[in-house]
């Protein structure tokens, strides 16, 4: 599958769940791209492999934002959200991921 050989445990904790905005749709519906929240320290190959092995689909490219928490207000206090990861993945051609499939 890959050159790096990883272990399935890691990639079982790289992917934490999808992220669902009305970008991330048209992002999926125009460039067959799907947008994850993952884990911070993950890397472009782990990410893609996770994505191959949860899925089984076949991964073209991977981008990677970091996303900056917000600042929040607590009273007086102000605090800040905890900065995350966010991956785009873009499947190969004829390939599909369907979150809801009945398998």
């Amino acid at each position: 599958m890959n050159a790096v050989k990883m272990s399935e445990e890691r990639l079982m904790q790289v992917i934490l769940a999808p992220v669902i905005s009305e970008k991330s749709t048209m992002l999926a519906d125009k460039n067959r791209q799907v947008a994850f929240r993952v884990a911070r320290d993950a890397s472009k190959p782990e990410i893609k492999a996770a994505v191959e092995l949860l899925f089984k689909v076949e991964v073209g490219d991977v981008k990677v934002a970091n996303v900056k928490g917000k600042m929040k207000r607590f009273g007086r206090h102000f605090g800040r959200r905890d900065t995350w990861k966010k991956a785009y993945v873009c499947l190969k051609p004829g390939q599909e991921l369907n979150f809801v499939a009945g398998e």
